[in-house]
């Protein structure tokens, strides 16, 4: 009896756990760059005293999709959208280079170069700085060339090139913070092979549809198992029931 209960216990979990990854990517289909995150479940063995006892169902984020999303062109001179199985390297919360296929840029007050996630963007030397102007083009190969406030518009000044980097070669594995890093901990080299489009963004490659048919099939799996504990309890209630009649 203690088995179909732990059974069904695990199963449970590992149901909710593809839930919680299926809404985060549910909830991130309109986020610019997005990769739909993979859930992946095993199977965790218990060991007894000589023999493995029983087996419990683990489901946990293993990867990303890494199928591009649409391109939209939004005239955005700071809009780029990164071609093939490039990375932008940004520069993450806690100081290290992580990657991402967000390409919503802004610029500061202070003239920092970021995401549309507040985080810097990295360049041949670092993070990239642009001084004022009057106007900017990244180039596809990812160069940034501006006209100085009052400079002549047609002798546009190369200030930095965004570093684009292939992970091609290395394995990358996706964080809770959506940014990907090279598993090692190192960072990957720049690609200059690598090309953007200018003036366009990547949207999520989220399939909605495809989503909520996942999600329907984790909520039936997860009642299904609510209804194998309750069986469960019913037979033990029937089986204390027994134990109770006059002479058992």
């Amino acid at each position: 009896m203690d088995r179909m209960v732990n059974t069904a216990l695990t199963a449970m979990r590992a149901a909710l756990s593809r839930q919680s990854t299926i809404a985060n990517n549910l909830a991130n289909a309109n986020t610019t760059g997005f990769r739909a995150e993979i859930a992946n479940a095993s199977t965790v063995w218990i060991d007894g005293q000589t023999f493995r006892t029983r087996a419990q169902t683990g489901e946990q984020v293993l990867g990303a999709d890494m199928k591009e999303g649409s391109v939209v062109s939004t005239g955005n001179p700071l809009d780029v959208a990164i071609n093939g199985e490039a990375f932008l390297a940004v520069q993450a919360t806690d100081g290290s280079e992580a990657y991402t296929r967000r390409g919503d840029l802004i610029l500061s007050d202070s003239g920092l170069l970021t995401t549309g996630d507040g985080l810097p963007v990295i360049g041949n030397s670092g993070p990239i700085t642009l001084p004022p102007y009057d106007s900017i083009v990244i180039a596809k190969d990812g160069g940034i060339s501006i006209v100085p406030q009052g400079g002549d518009p047609k002798s546009p000044q190369q200030i930095d090139r965004l570093k684009l980097a292939n992970p091609k070669g290395s394995q990358i594995a996706k964080g809770l913070d959506g940014l990907f890093r090279e598993v090692n901990g190192g960072v990957l080299p720049d690609d200059p092979l690598a090309r953007v489009t200018g003036g366009s963004l990547e949207g999520s490659n989220v399939n909605a549809t495809e989503m909520l048919v996942q999600m329907i099939e984790a909520s039936r799996a997860w009642e299904t198992q609510v209804k194998l504990i309750d069986t469960a309890r019913q037979i033990d209630d029937g089986g204390a029931s027994l134990m109770k009649l006059p002479g058992a």
